[in-house]
């Protein structure tokens, strides 16, 4: 065996009886030979080098949205949400109001815990002439009817769904990146806003400067302009996330006003044993419930609303609504059972009489 290692170039011959033995010597024979001819599958690779990016000392800085606050000419205070903020004032907030949505040094209003206010005075009749330039001429039926054929169906790509937020600050930056593309924008209300949708319409018309041209139920068209510009838009800052919202007063009272405490457990009691004025649905469209509890409240002195399913806080914010809008007072919020109580109209009306007489 040692022979056969030593001597390379000698011919051998195949063993019948051995193949195997055979082909395992030629196979070392050939390695331990030219070892500078061996070639594995696989050789390792070098790791890429990656490019080196020269930083060029003379950049812009305006360029640059994290060297210095964005400036915003838009005339409102910023908030969350402009259509379904209370009215009252908060007593504490959940916290610091020193965190501000926006992000920490990228806009120039200082957040108060609500709102970021203007820094600058507004003037109304440079932002009314302003809009009335954008919006142009009215449009004309035949040019209504082709605007709305085109974006009222369901399956318009160019639509926003409002929810229990109602008109956001984030939705604003929507509804001009549509406008980039489109002259218009179907807007899908549902839930909670949907019980004053004139109020929904007003933040629209007003915050993005564009025009409601359709509305039906809960679906809106939102017309851009004639002259709108989508290269001259307004600057809008986008909230990073979604502030924490303050601590509002109580909106049950233990007593309400002009009853003792016996009076209202008994209207609390009789509401809860009384039939459902009517069930709402969670995120459904509340148009007609503002109508149908003043309706009520001609006949009934407690109404009571079925709200399984809704949600706790959607129930306090549908009873703060209506407490607005039937007027009324809301008595309790139990087991998603809200209990609204009309109020002592009888005699705020007998004493009108005797003040006119």
């Amino acid at each position: 065996m040692l022979k056969l290692l030593s001597s390379p170039h000698k011919t051998q011959t195949l063993n019948p009886n051995k193949p195997f033995l055979f082909l395992s010597r030629l196979l070392s024979q050939s390695l331990s030979s030219n070892p500078y001819d061996y070639d594995p599958p696989f050789s390792p690779a070098s790791k890429p080098q990656k490019p080196k990016t020269k930083k060029t000392q003379n950049a812009d800085p305006n360029k640059d949205p994290t060297t210095r606050p964005l400036k915003s000419d838009l005339p409102f205070d910023f908030s969350y949400s402009y259509s379904e903020t209370p009215s009252a004032e908060p007593i504490s907030f959940r916290e610091s109001p020193k965190f501000s949505p926006f992000g920490p040094g990228r806009l120039d209003r200082k957040w108060t815990g609500t709102v970021a206010p203007a820094q600058q005075e507004v003037d109304l009749n440079r932002l009314a002439q302003e809009r009335k330039r954008v919006l142009g001429d009215p449009l004309t039926e035949e040019e209504v009817a082709e605007l709305v054929e085109r974006y009222r169906h369901s399956d318009c790509s160019r639509q926003i769904n409002l929810g229990k937020g109602g008109v956001t600050h984030n939705m604003l930056d929507d509804i001009h990146n549509h406008w980039k593309q489109a002259e218009a924008v179907r807007i899908k209300c549902l839930g909670v806003p949907t019980l004053d949708m004139d109020n929904v319409c007003f933040h629209l018309e007003d915050k993005s400067g564009g025009a409601i041209i359709y509305r039906h139920i809960n679906v809106l068209i939102l017309y851009r302009g004639r002259n709108y510009d989508p290269k001259n838009r307004p600057v809008i800052p986008v909230m990073l996330w979604k502030p924490y919202p303050p601590i509002y007063p109580k909106l049950v009272k233990n007593v309400a006003d002009g009853l003792t405490f016996e009076e209202m457990k008994e209207l609390r009691n009789r509401g809860l044993n009384s039939l459902p004025l009517m069930k709402l649905t969670r995120n459904g469209v509340y148009v007609n419930v503002v109508d149908r509890v003043k309706e009520a409240f001609k006949t009934e002195e407690v109404v009571r609303l079925d709200c399984t399913h809704v949600g706790t806080s959607d129930c306090k914010r549908i009873g703060a609504k209506l407490r607005d809008l039937a007027p009324c007072i809301p008595l309790l919020f139990k087991d998603e059972q809200i209990i609204l109580w009309r109020g002592k109209q009888d005699q705020e009306q007998d004493s009108k009489c005797i003040d006119r007489s």
